[in-house]
């Protein structure tokens, strides 16, 4: 039996059974979860607008200049900058060259954004990034590497980029122009813009209770900030999977979207506190003090304490010693 046809086990030892069942689940759910607010952003979008942005197509040429040509170089600026190496200049140049994400079209709904120009953009940005995103790879890359331009092509994460952002979008306008009602009903089923807010403040809100109450019970200020991360931080991939094996998915609906928002706010809340105390409020890292300088003297002082008694112990003795000879003396005389 030929040994080398067999194929190891694809689990460790201390794999957990169907975890992988579980993983692709999620991504699954993620990835509806997206398609449906990617849907509610194609129902909010008029058709007569999407025309007139393509016929004055200022911003979305504006747009990709600066996503294709500024991004990059100010990547590939910061890269030589710091002085990166091959593997992370290669990173920060990739995520230089990408597209505009699903992100922007959510962040532009809550800031009441031009919605039509924001979803033009991303699909355009899309679109060209199978030529442009290589293409600026190629070029700023050979400082650090020499690759061909056919490695470079991103073919697969474009592609499921398109799926998962054009598909939707594009479903979602012809809802709206077909059947307005229908529209608007999906996009009362879609995430309410409360949900946005409360996943802004929550995060925020906990870093601020724990700092307090740290300040409270007068812990140290690297124990403060210890505390303020600590509560403020959720475990939301423990949430993501108890929504997944608890609630069927037509329950949930949108608001398997609420930990993934949780943790974009989060994470940007936190990233934002430490940079400012990173520039403002470092402090170099000191023990707690044992108390006033009498007490930290303490190895000396003890010492000497100890040693009093000892001394005084022999001489004691000694002091003992003659007072039993002088009795003895005298008894005997």
């Amino acid at each position: 039996m030929a040994l080398s046809s067999a194929q190891p086990p694809t689990g460790g030892p201390d794999s957990v059974p169907g975890e992988g069942a579980l993983s692709r689940g999620l991504s699954v759910l993620v990835g509806l979860a997206l398609c449906v607010t990617m849907l509610g952003l194609g129902c909010a979008v008029e058709l007569a607008q999407l025309g007139a942005q393509l016929r004055r197509p200022v911003g979305v040429l504006l747009a990709l200049l600066a996503q294709f040509a500024a991004m990059p170089l100010l990547a590939f600026l910061l890269a030589l900058l710091f002085a990166l190496d091959e593997v992370a200049a290669v990173a920060v140049l990739l995520c230089g060259s990408c597209p505009g994400g699903n992100l922007s079209n959510l962040m532009s709904l809550l800031v009441d954004g031009d919605m039509n120009l924001s979803i033009i953009m991303t699909a355009s940005s899309t679109l060209l990034a199978l030529l442009l995103m290589p293409l600026c790879l190629w070029i700023y890359s050979r400082h650090w590497i020499n690759t061909t331009l056919v490695q470079l092509l991103p073919l697969g994460a474009v592609s499921l980029t398109l799926a998962s952002t054009l598909l939707p979008i594009g479903l979602g306008v012809l809802i709206r122009h077909q059947r307005p009602r229908v529209a608007d009903l999906l996009l009362l089923a879609h995430i309410p813009a409360a949900v946005y807010a409360i996943a802004l403040l929550m995060p925020l809100a906990g870093y601020a209770l724990g700092y307090g109450l740290a300040t409270l019970f007068a812990l140290p200020p690297h124990c403060r900030r210890t505390v303020s991360l600590e509560t403020g931080c959720q475990n939301v991939q423990l949430c993501t999977a108890i929504l997944k094996l608890t609630f069927p998915p037509q329950l949930i609906g949108s608001m398997y979207m609420f930990p993934l928002l949780y943790a974009l706010f989060q994470a940007a809340e936190a990233g934002l506190f430490v940079l400012a105390y990173k520039m403002y409020g470092r402090e170099g890292y000191k023990p707690d003090a044992l108390g006033e300088e009498e007490d930290t003297d303490i190895s000396y002082k003890k010492l000497k304490e100890e040693e009093v008694p000892d001394t005084s112990y022999g001489t004691v003795a000694a002091e003992e010693r003659g007072s039993a000879q002088l009795e003895a003396a005298q008894t005997a005389l």
